[in-house]
């Protein structure tokens, strides 16, 4: 599709001009990732009482979280035929009403395996709705003919964190789990909704990943390693590794950050949601001034700092534990991984000796995994010693990154595996999704 031929004034610093139904579009996909990342945030402060009233212990908790992860990896696959089949922003705005119910339904569980259920059902549409909401997002980012998909990430950290305060205040008035996961549903969707309505409409367009390169220089530009061939394979797994220590650190606040402060450290219910909101909302002011900063210093570099602000906030938190120092550890560690994920599928993305897209899919396959393991890990060691030890994952995840931050681009855009190839075509993404359903979260 292409933008209406209308004349339109000429755009700000010689960006093209943007249609009118092209920006109500990008107020749409906006609204569409908002919504995602409220409709979790509002289940995560609720953890601590579903826990107690199911009486589960750390590890079977963690492992009924795990099936939020276990869904998304199970569906990712079914993605792209199903976006193919009702289009981008169809799948998007009807599987957010689908999510809300799997998550409606975790809160009405009155079992381990009715939670478990649920959440794999809402995992499962989840990753679907991720996967839609992006291809809808690359739509019209090729419209705008430059990057605006990172916008769009930013505000499902907006969408978390409004979620979160929306779980906190439901939980510091004594709304129960059900009533409030229930107006959510319904608000959140009715919102969803309403966004379908400014869309693009049309079928998707999917441009092969080889047209875009050969725009930019050749689709096999700057793709052949040198020295041995097992060098790729070396970086591939360092950012796989860093993309697992973004998610981990994720999972770490959303898990077991109400859980630790409410159990461990005496937090009410009510502000025991401030490690995630915490998490989630310095994660939004490190992807805000990412992009500049990783201009400015290079991916490498940012990794870098961010991996140690993660190791060091949480890790002093953990040492010297309180509620003030625990939230504010979570928050440095939301602020250190925000850019992890993005710089690791662009790094991958652009690994030379792989076929296009194949580094790209194993590292967001790879990540869906991390997830996965993620909450039962942590809920083992917490189990067999304390939760305090478990989040100890959470330093080592940052420490990992510091190390393993050779993988990515320096400065001058050099990474390992040769000089990097030419720059993508305006409204190319670092985050860019393909349809095969092997994308990451939209974190």
């Amino acid at each position: 599709m292409t933008a209406p031929d209308s004349p339109t004034a000429p755009g700000p610093a010689g960006r093209t001009p943007v249609d009118r139904q092209v920006r109500g579009a990008r107020a749409a996909v906006s609204l569409l990732f908002l919504t995602n990342g409220a409709l979790y945030a509002n289940l995560v402060p609720r953890y601590p009482e579903i826990k107690a009233a199911l009486e589960l212990g750390n590890a079977e908790y963690g492992l009924a979280i795990a099936a939020f992860p276990a869904g998304a990896l199970v569906a990712g696959m079914a993605a792209g035929p199903v976006i193919r089949r009702f289009r981008s922003a169809r799948v998007a705005a009807f599987g957010t009403v689908l999510t809300a119910l799997g998550m409606l339904a975790a809160a009405l569980g009155p079992t381990w395996a009715a939670l478990a259920g649920a959440l794999l059902l809402a995992g499962a549409f989840d990753a679907i709705v991720d996967v839609a909401q992006n291809a809808h997002g690359l739509r019209v980012q090729r419209l705008y003919k430059r990057s605006v998909l990172n916008s769009f990430h930013a505000l499902w950290s907006v969408g978390a964190v409004t979620g979160g305060l929306m779980g906190a205040a439901a939980t510091g008035l004594g709304v129960s789990p059900g009533l409030h996961l229930a107006v959510a549903a319904v608000l959140l969707s009715a919102v969803a909704l309403t966004a379908y309505r400014w869309t693009l409409p049309g079928p998707d367009r999917v441009e092969p990943l080889e047209e875009a390169r050969a725009g930019a220089g050749g689709a096999g530009a700057g793709r052949a390693v040198s020295g041995a061939a097992w060098t790729k394979y070396a970086v591939l797994a360092a950012l796989a590794v860093i993309s697992i220590a973004g998610i981990m650190v994720e999972d770490a606040g959303s898990t077991w950050g109400a859980v630790y402060l409410s159990d461990h450290l005496g937090a009410t219910a009510s502000l025991a949601a401030f490690g995630y909101i915490a998490l989630v909302g310095a994660q939004f002011v490190g992807r805000i001034a990412g992009d500049g900063l990783t201009d400015r210093f290079g991916q490498r570099a940012v990794a870098r700092a961010g991996g140690a602000i993660a190791a060091l906030g949480l890790g002093t938190a953990l040492l010297f534990p309180s509620v003030p120092g625990t939230i504010a550890g979570f928050a440095a560690a939301g602020f250190g991984v925000a850019t992890l994920i993005p710089s690791a599928m662009h790094a991958a993305d652009e690994l030379r000796g792989l076929k296009p897209g194949t580094g790209l899919a194993l590292v967001s396959w790879l990540m869906r995994v991390g997830f996965l393991c993620s909450p039962p890990v942590v809920g083992a060691i917490a189990d067999a010693t304390s939760l305090r030890t478990g989040l100890m994952v959470v330093p080592l995840a940052g420490l990992a990154v510091v190390l393993l931050a050779g993988a990515l681009a320096d400065r001058s855009g050099r990474a390992p595996g040769g000089p990097r190839a030419a720059q993508a075509p305006e409204g190319a993404s670092p985050e860019n999704p393909t349809t095969s359903g092997a994308e990451s979260p939209a974190r």
